[in-house]
């Protein structure tokens, strides 16, 4: 859908701190800030061919290039018309590039004195910086996309594995917006056969009309399939948290560099080597985590290792998952008993570790590990992941799922509004109310793919951009 210039103004002038006037011409590095042999620099707005003309070595041929074309050349200082550095112009005509404007992608060297210098022509030209989210909201704004696609921009550009990549890259590509239009013409269509009956006596309406339980019914449930994603989703895009606790020199150190698969932790036999946490990032199954190697618990007259003893306890309280290590050659049935509130934590892994130095039998219920070995690790990470994904089955990476708790708040309102609506028609409520509820279920599902877009929504989707995009 492309907005009105009305409409735009209207949400534009709302959007309280956000510099987003689409009439503007802006630019931002695409690329990430720190030095490399290129750099991408993107120009968006009316008018800003014919401004970056006047900083261009080649200022006719750009003037009269088509849309999707390369040309290379300087862009120069415009007083003392020395070149600034050797581009590459990526031309997009309007209607045709990212944003739906008149666009140009200078590909120059990645030099950060140079970047700026570039930054300091553009400004000179009329130009102004990007603010955060500007492009996608331009590209949104001009209807190149919808609010599912915008928001999978950035969840693609914050993506931490590669399945997480691959579920955003389809909504992306439109695999949402594709199913949630299906389920609307659904709703719709319903909500149509209620409108014929209120707005038509029944000695004009040939034949017998029905309400079309079948098709709430269908609609509500695919969205209800879609609810189920959100989990799975939320865990595969935002990733979890590991906490590796337990009593000193257990073997939590060991653990800890297996599963990060290098030596990141202090491996020693002395008690109370790690005194504060140890944090680190790694993919299990596709699924992003951040492990945390702790300070072992035990009492201690020690100040610092107190303070890490603290900041143990509450990472505990943070964890989405805890692997609790016990030392098979020190510990007994009753020593366990000391980590009885773990124990019955639903988050928790009992290790029963160091397998390779004892013959005392695993505590129940317990995964057995030699972590200096690497016997019984296969079996820890297979229960670690089917822990993380909660039964969950692993998705593929052309699913739907959802990962915003935006859409899976629209998504809830909708499904509600349908539950409603069918409750409605059984009890005998007259068929106007029932409309009201087919209309707050379309109104949620337009609002979840920017049909109905609001400045507070967009003000909220668009501020957590990076620059550039």
């Amino acid at each position: 859908m492309i907005w009105t210039r009305l409409h735009r103004f209207r949400i534009l002038e709302r959007m309280n701190g956000y510099t987003y006037d689409t009439e503007d011409m802006i630019f931002a590095l695409a690329t990430a800030w720190g030095t490399s042999a290129l750099a991408v620099i993107r120009v968006s707005g009316p008018g800003c061919i014919g401004a970056l003309q006047r900083i261009f070595s080649r200022p006719e041929a750009l003037g009269k290039s088509e849309s999707h074309m390369l040309l290379h050349g300087d862009l120069i200082e415009v007083q003392s018309k020395q070149a600034v550095d050797e581009v590459l112009l990526s031309i997009f005509r309007e209607g045709r590039g990212f944003t739906g404007e008149e666009s140009i992608e200078i590909s120059c060297h990645g030099s950060m004195a140079g970047v700026e210098s570039i930054f300091s022509l553009l400004k000179q030209v009329g130009m102004r910086p990007a603010s955060p989210g500007e492009f996608t909201f331009r590209a949104f704004m001009h209807g190149k996309m919808d609010l599912t696609r915008a928001e999978a921009v950035m969840e693609i550009v914050s993506s931490q594995s590669k399945l997480a990549h691959s579920l955003a890259l389809g909504r992306l590509e439109g695999n949402l917006f594709a199913l949630i239009e299906e389920i609307k013409q659904q709703v719709l269509h319903a909500l149509s056969v209620v409108e014929v009956q209120l707005d038509y006596a029944e000695d004009e309406i040939s034949g017998d009309i029905d309400f079309p339980f079948p098709l709430v019914e269908e609609a509500k449930d695919r969205i209800g399939t879609l609810l189920g994603t959100y989990e799975i989703g939320k865990l595969y895009g935002e990733g979890a948290r590991i906490v590796l606790t337990g009593s000193t020199n257990a073997g939590k150190s060991t653990l800890f560099n297996l599963l990060l698969k290098e030596d990141r932790s202090i491996v020693s036999d002395v008690h109370g080597t790690t005194r504060d946490f140890i944090e680190s990032k790694t993919v299990l199954d596709g699924i992003p985590v951040r492990l945390y190697d702790t300070a072992g618990l035990r009492d201690s007259m020690d100040l610092v290792e107190q303070e890490g003893i603290r900041r143990t306890r509450r990472l505990l309280g943070e964890a989405d998952l805890i692997l609790l290590m016990l030392d098979g050659t020190e510990h007994d049935e009753q020593s366990v008993m000391q980590h009885h509130d773990l124990l019955h934590d639903p988050r928790c892994i009992v290790v029963w570790n160091k397998t390779d130095l004892t013959d005392r039998k695993p505590l129940a219920g317990s995964y057995p590990l030699s972590a200096k070995r690497g016997e019984g690790f296969s079996a820890l990470r297979d229960e670690m992941v089917m822990r993380l994904r909660k039964d969950a089955k692993r998705p593929d990476g052309q699913d739907v799922v959802v990962e915003s708790a935006r859409q899976h708040d629209e998504l809830l309102r909708a499904h509600a509004a349908l539950d409603r609506a069918l409750v409605l028609v059984q009890e005998g409520v007259p068929l106007d109310i029932v409309a009201v509820e087919l209309g707050e279920a379309l109104e949620a599902l337009g609002t979840l793919t920017g049909e109905v877009a609001s400045a507070d929504i967009l003000e909220k989707i668009f501020s957590g951009f990076c620059v550039g995009k």
